[in-house]
Order: C-alpha cells, then structure tokens, then sequence
C-alpha cells in the first residue's frame, strides 16, 4: 500500500471522529445519565426503536423483491426505474417530506381520496418517511449481491425442474442472506436518525412524532446540555447496531 494513502486516510478519519470527540468534550458527563433517562428522552427513544424496526420490516417486505426485479428483470425501462428508486439517496430529506405530505396529505394526490383517513403528523408517517428514506440502502445492496451471484445457479436449478418460486427460496435467497442482513442493518440504522423528512412529514408531537433526532432538535434550543447527551446515545447505538450486526454479514460472505 502506498504510503501516501495514508494522509487522505487520516483526514477522513478525523473527519468522522472529531466530531464525536467534541460531542464527548462538551458533554456533562455526571448530569449524562439523568438527561437520558428523563421522560421525553426515554418516550422519544422508544418511539424511534419502534418506528425504525417497523420500518426495516417494510424495507425487507418491499425493498427486497424490487432489488430482485431490478437485477432480473430485462424488461425495458429498467434504468430509469433503478435511478427513480434511489432517488432518496440523494434527494434532500425534507424534499422527500414534502413529496410525501403533497401525496398523502389532505389535500394530496392520493390523500384527498382517502376521506375520514389521515396519514400526516401520525405514528404512520413516521414509518413511512423512514421507510422511504432508508429503503434504498437495501435495495442497493442486495441488488448488487444478486448480480455478484450471476444466475448460472438458479438456472441450473430451474434445468432440474424446480418451480419459479422453489428457486428463489432454495437457491437465490441463501445467497444473498448475508447481503440482506448487512441492507437490514443500514436501513434501521439509517431509519433511527432519520430527521428532515420526518420533521416535515410528521411533525413533532410529544409521544406521537417525536423521534430522537427531533427531540435533540428541540432541546438544542433550550437545554444544549440534554441535547449533547441524546446525541451522544444516537451515536453509541448507531455504533453498535453496526457494529454488532454488521460483522455477522460479512462473515457470511466469506
């Protein structure tokens, strides 16, 4: 390895640790352990584990099959539907709120069809903002495993005569299972500190809305001390989601 590489190396390094050391050294350390167990801390972290785990679920449940159409599929058009579904990835997060809340909201496209059934600045558009947010990581991922892995296997399968969906359940899941855990794990991690679009789409209501991000965000106004403190605890579990999970995928890959 060139040893040159190594100036650019550390001062990514730095720029992602640096920031999380000035966390550390501005935090209240004796004062920590009550800002985080106070009641909002404790309702708002609830509501975010919650939220997140319902939104990785959709992201398995939808994302997965699209990332098999997108790598199977040979139908035309398959490009511009790959650059419209990770189109999240890029978009600004309170963009993707607004699209949401002119879809679904009152007045929306969808939403004025749906009278007496209100979406916006509920539990719901909490899972939905994070679902549509954190749903591309997984298709990315797994999508790239299924064109890594080639189709010669499912296709000697389907030479044996197994069914469509013998062949996906027996052959072209267990080969992309590691890829689908690692996906799972970005997409809750990526879920749990959603912000923009949650904020925009759902709002802010104490018990309903009112995820970790946007409880940091409310006290970064009022109280700097509690604010350090709940984003200290956002970075310790995105750090051990990753870093209890993520390996365990890798291992699979080898």
């Amino acid at each position: 390895m060139p040893v040159l590489l190594w100036v650019p190396a550390v001062a990514a390094l730095a720029l992602v640790v640096l920031p999380v050391v000035g966390l550390l050294g501005r935090a209240d350390l004796a004062a920590l352990p009550g800002k985080v167990a106070g009641p909002g801390a404790l309702a708002a972290l609830r509501l975010s584990v919650e939220t997140a785990a319902v939104s990785t679920a959709l992201c398995l449940v939808l994302g997965g099959p699209l990332a098999v159409v997108l790598a199977r599929s040979r139908v035309r058009g398959v490009r511009l539907l790959r650059a419209v579904v990770l189109l999240p990835l890029v978009l600004p997060p309170v963009v993707g709120g607004l699209a949401l809340l002119y879809l679904l909201g009152r007045n929306g496209l969808l939403g004025s069809q749906l009278p007496g059934v209100r979406i916006p600045y509920t539990t719901a558009a909490v899972i939905i903002a994070q679902t549509f947010v954190a749903m591309p990581f997984l298709v990315v991922g797994l999508e790239g495993a299924l064109r890594t892995a080639g189709e010669r296997y499912e296709a000697v399968a389907a030479t044996l005569g197994a069914r469509p969906w013998t062949v996906f359940r027996r052959v072209t899941v267990p080969l992309v299972l590691p890829a689908v855990g690692s996906g799972l794990v970005l997409s809750f991690a990526r879920a749990l500190g959603e912000f923009g679009a949650t904020i925009t789409f759902a709002g802010s209501l104490e018990g309903v809305t009112r995820t970790l991000p946007l409880q940091v965000y409310l006290l970064a106004e009022t109280d700097v001390d509690g604010a350090v403190a709940l984003s200290l605890l956002l970075v310790v579990l995105a750090v051990l989601v990753i870093a209890v999970a993520r390996p365990r995928a890798v291992e699979g890959l080898r």
